[in-house]
């Protein structure tokens, strides 16, 4: 049985899909670029955070599956790599690696938005 309260949530991330995303990107933006020196304290690896990152910034767009969401997905994973290449310029170290993590979290938001999908939690349009 299909809770209530998770279709709402659902239906909401996939109606404001653009202001989440957009939000999500700014805050991937400003943490990559931030000085390491000022960065909180969070548990996890690094990698980890890439993954998570770039998983919960996917998520909404898959999720709504507009037009041209597979661009975004490219878009994303360049833009990651835009990042990695910029970092050097802000007293930070460019990694691979990273990029490696941020390509993997875009494939698990990817995966999760497809399970809940193929879930069918969400009305169909």
């Amino acid at each position: 049985m299909r809770s209530r309260s998770w279709m709402n949530v659902l239906n909401y991330i996939k109606i404001y899909w653009i202001a989440l995303t957009l939000f999500t990107l700014a805050a991937v933006t400003a943490l990559s670029l931030w000085s390491p020196g000022n960065l909180p304290s969070v548990l996890g690896s690094d990698k980890h955070h890439h993954i998570i990152a770039y998983a919960v910034l996917i998520f909404p767009t898959v999720l709504r599956r507009p037009r041209h969401w597979k661009l975004i997905i490219l878009f994303f994973i360049a833009y990651s790599g835009v990042i990695e290449l910029a970092q050097p310029l802000m007293h930070r170290s460019a990694e691979w690696l990273d990029m490696a993590a941020n390509v993997t979290g875009v494939l698990c938001g990817l995966l999760v938005s497809e399970l809940i999908r193929k879930l069918e939690f969400l009305p169909q349009d």
